[in-house]
């Protein structure tokens, strides 16, 4: 009889492996575009790797961004796109997989050719700009090391001119951070905008002549007044301006415009990549800036930042604090964190009624709240009328609650929403230090509630102390308790310095090194009884010579390693090991004899020397210590005790000391 078993399992098996190849080839699949070219008319669609839900959290869904190839854009699923004139278009899809554990579908462009014009180029372009400047900066996603990015640049002609001229400037890696974020991979323009040089863009300014400076990447040029033409002086401010611009940054890359009408609106399109080896702590943000320089001297420049918050997955919900990482030492109480909370609506309907919780840690003093700005822009319900969009909050002293009322904040899911930014809101915020203010890391949470729904959850937005380095010195008087170790003087005394955290709230490492000076000290050797010597010219009867040393030996101690706890703001121990090395032993060697009179009545003594040594770094030694301190022992004047065992040879030594730490 057959066994079909085996045969069973190795079909199992089989299957097992076709699917995991399967699941992990549709998980890094590239988004499969598919137009349905109407003339000069398309609808596009895309057919992407199903989801994979995030236990516990939101729906899980994509977001679209989609380049046309004509300068036209748009954030629908299925958009409907009227091209203007005939030819071969590539089109771009960049899906952001939202609440999902997988990796982002692969961006693959998708040639289009449109053969005829039936109809009038007319399309729905979503609104862009936001504020009243010149030039604006959004992505279509958070930074996630590792993945690409798109930046949708935006500048537009608001002045009275018929015609503007200048240069668009984007500066990206900020030196704060010890590592690069971003790599600029392609720029993709549709309005003849043209990549120049620093000094191909400086060329353009007026009345200027070029000199060659230091700037962060090899040497470079930048203006001066020249002899026959100097510039005005708020030419010379904003040169100046640029400068200080890009000395926040490493990198920057230039693009030429010309001739952007009155009223009208461009668009470039720039792909990025998120460094693997970027600053992965998902409480960073980074700053991508914008600089619009005008060539016409009396428009001023304009600057827009675009602030991103490092993410590990993507999520719209989240918190933001601004300069996360701050220096305790010149950090006072009346420090202004600003924090900003992001939320978008994902649901099928509008949302009404949004509230954020936000949990506040004992460093910050909810008191000192004070509101930023918010988006939908609301007044304050206490003098709003009936029915009216308003925000109210609601403060204790760990949370603070906003509450927006009768508002209207779409769904993305929502039929006819083509804007992702009309689903999204923020409140933005500071918030000063409490009286205590320790130096230990803070953090803040929100909970937001769409309507009734379940809450949300953001990240947890921490915010930290530099360690920084804080100097001192010590001053200590040492004595052998008992009886002196041979060879070893029974009192010290001490300079120090040492060197750990500033501040430190609780544990922390110290180094520290002494020269330490020894008291001189005498020693007995050897005694010799009775014989006779000769002192000019006279014999005398001798009772004893005594052999004598006179030890001054000077030290220096390393502490390599020390632990440290700070007990209170007042006291503290410590304990940790020691190496001392004599830098320097003199010694002198002297006898002192008891000689008898030569009439035979009574005696006196007589000492001479008999020879000198000198050595250097002889003994080694080590110790083990442990210690108590009392006073401002953060930062300030403080005095302690030290009980150290040192070995070869084996003895102990109490130290008392006082300290400095700056």
């Amino acid at each position: 009889m057959i066994s079909y078993k085996p045969l069973l399992c190795s079909a199992f098996l089989l299957c097992m492996i076709n699917f995991s190849s399967k699941a992990q080839t549709s998980d890094t699949a590239a988004a499969d575009i598919q137009p349905q070219v109407d003339n000069n008319q398309v609808k596009f669609g895309a057919a992407l790797r199903p989801l994979r839900q995030i236990a516990g959290a939101p729906l899980s869904f994509y977001t679209y961004f989609w380049e046309f190839g004509d300068g036209g854009y748009s954030f629908e699923k299925e958009p409907v796109h009227v091209y203007k004139d005939t030819g071969d278009y590539e089109i771009r899809l960049f899906a952001t997989n939202n609440y999902d554990d997988g990796k982002k579908p692969n961006t693959r462009p998708r040639r289009v050719r449109v053969n005829n014009r039936s109809m009038l180029a007319v399309n729905k372009t979503p609104a862009f700009f936001t504020g009243d400047g010149s030039l604006e900066i959004k992505s279509n996603q958070m930074p996630k090391p590792g993945e690409d990015m798109v930046l949708l640049i935006g500048y537009r002609n608001k002045s009275n001119n018929t015609s503007l001229s200048g240069s668009v400037m984007l500066l990206y890696n900020e030196k704060q951070f010890s590592q690069n974020c971003f790599d600029l991979s392609e720029a993709r323009s549709y309005h003849q905008e043209k990549p120049v040089s620093l000094e191909s863009m400086l060329a353009w300014q007026p009345g200027t002549e070029m000199i060659e400076v230091g700037t962060t990447e090899n040497n470079s040029l930048f203006p001066v007044a020249s002899a026959n033409n100097a510039p005005a002086a708020d030419r010379r401010q904003l040169l100046q301006q640029i400068k200080q611009e890009m000395d926040g940054f490493r990198k920057h890359n230039i693009w030429r415009i010309n001739n952007v009408q009155k009223g009208e609106e461009q668009f470039m399109f720039v792909t990025i990549n998120t460094l693997p080896e970027m600053i992965r702590d998902t409480n960073a943000v980074v700053t991508i800036s914008g600089l619009f320089i005008p060539d016409d001297p009396s428009m001023d420049m304009e600057k827009f930042n675009l602030e991103m918050q490092v993410v590990a997955s993507h999520d719209p919900n989240r918190m933001l604090l601004k300069n996360k990482k701050l220096n305790y030492r010149f950090t006072r109480k009346n420090k202004e964190n600003t924090y900003k909370v992001q939320f978008q609506n994902t649901g099928k309907g509008p949302a009404k009624k949004v509230a954020i919780t936000i949990t506040i840690p004992g460093l910050l003093n909810t008191a000192s709240l004070e509101v930023v700005s918010m988006k939908p822009a609301c007044t304050w319900c206490k003098t709003a009328g009936e029915n009216q969009s308003c925000i109210d909050t609601i403060v204790t002293k760990d949370s603070i609650q906003f509450v927006f009322n009768n508002i209207y904040l779409p769904g993305t899911q929502q039929d006819g929403i083509t804007d992702p930014d009309s689903t999204k809101g923020y409140i933005k915020y500071r918030i000063r230090f409490g009286k205590k203010m320790h130096k230990v890391p803070f953090q803040c949470r929100a909970a937001i509630v769409f309507d009734k729904n379940e809450p949300v959850y953001t990240n947890r937005s921490t915010g930290s102390f530099k360690k920084g380095i804080s100097p001192g010195i010590i001053l200590g008087f040492g004595a052998q308790p008992g009886s002196a170790a041979a060879g070893i003087a029974a009192q010290q005394y001490s300079l120090g310095f040492t060197v750990s955290e500033y501040a430190a709230y609780k544990k922390y490492f110290q180094w520290e090194l002494f020269l330490r000076s020894d008291r001189s000290f005498e020693q007995f050797t050897a005694r010799r009884q009775g014989g006779d010597t000769t002192i000019n010219g006279t014999v005398y009867k001798v009772q004893y010579h005594d052999s004598y040393e006179k030890i001054k030996v000077a030290n220096i101690e390393l502490v390599p390693l020390e632990f440290r706890y700070n007990l209170a703001s007042f006291a503290a121990a410590g304990a940790g090991a020691l190496l001392s090395a004599e830098i320097s032993r003199n010694t002198t060697r002297y006898i002192r004899s008891q000689l008898f009179n030569p009439n035979g009545n009574g005696t006196f003594t007589v000492e001479g020397e008999t020879g000198k040594q000198n050595e250097s770094f002889a003994k080694i030694r080590g110790a083990l210590f442990a210690d108590a301190q009392v006073g401002k022992v953060r930062t300030g004047p403080a005095i302690g005790v030290r009980f150290l065992q040192y070995f070869n040879p084996s003895y102990q030594t109490i130290m008392l000391y006082a300290s400095w730490k700056f």
